[in-house]
């Protein structure tokens, strides 16, 4: 990881992380905020991606004097600009929250030859008309941050949440360039442009957020081309911080298939998420969803992307034949609960309760007699509570730990 602002400190402080020559991904920071705000999804990203996280004017490692009254998003759209030419990087990819959203969507529509791709996050085409932020760039002027900050956390989180280190940002910032981007907010309205927007864009809005709620997102998605909107439960202003998980999650579908290479990548996380569905069933793939935690969030990805999105999706086999090889390697290493699970696939995927039969007494010979005993009984229980009328098809039964995420 590198740091640091150019000698004459004319840019944006940064960090930057992941191999120098992976596809570049630039984070933009909310008002009052720094590169901290992604401190639990840039590194993860990082992982596919070279990924710069900038910091605004006046906050963070940023000189304050970037930015002057009267400020346009406009320009400090330009200061990325000039950031990403002193790293070298000519086309990159771009997400943001609030304004740094706004900066992202600038971007998009006024340079559409340097954003590959783009994401943005609990922002907006416009903030609410001018008056509330010329007053709120007053009153910091006059005031200074103190008393700002201390309504923080009711304004970036829902009850009871909060990130120390955002807010202490916040009381840190420079009040004349915190009061500057206040006017760039206020002038801000780009309404008019949406509909020239041409790179893939996706809209991630925080369900529980008063600032932009979720009406704001939907409408640049309604207006964006072939845009995507996604909302996440339990997550307030600052959805990178509150909700990590499904924020990569949403960033990492929408970002890293576009860079992966390899005979099946073209389905990537998106199309794996469609096979696993129709394979698994809704009420299995929702119940694992739900139980994704920070600590999972990586795997389940990763089994999207590539058990489901590469192998599963390869037309070389069909899906019946895979099911047959699935039961049988689960029956040969003894993972029960799977297999069920691979199981209720199998119906799924057409085999009869016959041919699932003879799939496991073939298994009696090469993976040996014990294996089969055990998978016929997980077989004849699994058959009979999806024969059963009160039975939902597919559903996973309470028992079932359901933690692979296959």
């Amino acid at each position: 990881m590198t740091t640091g602002t150019t000698p004459n400190g004319r840019l944006p402080h940064h960090r930057a992380e992941g191999p120098a020559t992976a596809a570049a991904l630039l984070l933009g920071p909310s008002l009052g905020t720094s590169t901290t705000l992604w401190d639990k999804v840039a590194p993860e990203l990082s992982l596919t991606h070279r990924v710069v996280r900038w910091d605004l004017p006046g906050h963070g490692g940023s000189p304050a004097d970037l930015i002057r009254p009267g400020a346009t998003v406009g320009e400090l759209a330009g200061l990325v600009l000039s950031l990403a030419d002193s790293l070298g990087i000519g086309r990159f990819a771009y997400a943001g929250v609030s304004l740094g959203g706004a900066v992202g969507l600038h971007l998009a529509a006024h340079h559409p030859e340097r954003v590959e791709s783009l994401a943005v996050i609990c922002s907006s085409a416009h903030f609410g008309g001018s008056a509330p932020w010329e007053e709120r760039a007053a009153r910091v002027r006059r005031e200074g941050l103190g008393a700002l900050a201390d309504t923080a956390n009711s304004r970036w989180f829902t009850p009871g949440y909060t990130v120390p280190a955002l807010v202490a940002d916040h009381r840190g910032a420079d009040p004349g360039a915190y009061a500057a981007c206040c006017d760039a907010l206020a002038a801000f309205d780009i309404r008019d442009r949406l509909s020239t927007i041409t790179a893939p864009t996706l809209l991630v809005a925080g369900r529980e957020d008063p600032a932009t709620p979720p009406a704001h997102l939907r409408e640049i998605a309604d207006a964006v081309p072939g845009a995507a909107l996604t909302e996440i439960p339990g997550a307030s202003h600052l959805a990178p911080a509150e909700r990590p998980e499904a924020v990569l999650t949403a960033l990492r579908a929408h970002f890293t298939e576009r860079h992966s290479t390899g005979r099946h990548s073209t389905g990537g996380a998106k199309r794996g998420m469609e096979v696993r569905r129709q394979v698994l069933g809704d009420a299995h793939v929702d119940r694992a969803q739900a139980r994704q935690t920070g600590f999972t969030a990586r795997f389940q990805d990763f089994i999207s992307r590539y058990a489901w999105g590469e192998i599963w999706t390869d037309d070389t086999l069909s899906r019946r034949e895979r099911s047959l090889i699935t039961m049988t390697a689960l029956v040969a290493h003894g993972h029960d609960e799977e297999l069920a699970m691979h199981i209720r696939a199998a119906r799924r995927n057409g085999l009869t309760p016959e041919e699932i039969g003879a799939a496991l007494l073939q298994t009696a010979v090469y993976c040996g007699v014990p294996a089969a005993n055990s998978a016929f009984a997980v077989a004849q229980r699994v058959l009979a509570e999806d024969a059963a009328p009160h039975t939902t098809p597919g559903a996973v039964p309470d028992n079932s730990p359901d933690t692979a995420g296959q």
